[in-house]
């Protein structure tokens, strides 16, 4: 059984976590209005990846007695200057998710909940690959520049992203709405 200080704080957070798609879906329109394609595509692989973390965190507060409650979302910025400005906007809310998470760990020591603080440990985990994602294509970006052959290359090398449910996320997209697994 979740407390209630844990159940709040998972809220917010599966709240947060579905701002996060709608930031990444915002970047991907963007990015498609000003054709870079390859990077639309990466974004959006990138908002069903934050789907599945809210969807992940949404089961676990069912699965732990508590109830999931959605809560309004605000709606994000929708255009960038330029890719670089996007991409440090995605490093930084990267950064701003593991720092949310280290608090719901921290918060599961103080409430005594160790279950709750072995399951964020995925998040955790998850969030080091985010960040390093993120910062490599801010670093590829400084490179660049505006060196036109670069970006092309790289929005022609971000377009190749595809979607795979995270490791330990599997379930996810497995679940009914009675919570029954679907063979």
């Amino acid at each position: 059984m979740l407390s209630s200080k844990i159940e709040k704080a998972v809220n917010e957070q599966i709240n947060f976590e579905l701002y996060s798609s709608y930031l990444y879906l915002a970047m991907s329109a963007d990015f498609t209005a000003k054709n870079f394609k390859g990077c639309a595509v990466w974004m959006r692989v990138q908002a069903q990846e934050e789907m599945i973390h809210a969807m992940k965190l949404f089961d676990f507060v069912n699965d732990r007695g508590g109830k999931a409650q959605l809560m309004t979302i605000e709606g994000p910025k929708t255009e960038w200057p330029d890719l670089k400005h996007a991409f440090e906007d995605a490093y930084k809310h990267e950064q701003v998710v593991t720092s949310n998470f280290n608090k719901l760990t921290d918060l599961t020591l103080k409430e005594k909940d160790h279950t709750s603080g072995v399951f964020f440990q995925w998040f955790l985990n998850e969030q080091i690959e985010e960040e390093a994602n993120a910062k490599e294509i801010v670093d590829q970006l400084r490179i660049i520049g505006d060196n036109a052959q670069g970006l092309f290359m790289l929005d022609r090398e971000l377009g190749a992203r595809v979607f795979a449910v995270p490791v330990g996320a599997e379930g996810v997209l497995a679940k009914t709405a009675g919570g029954a697994a679907v063979p």
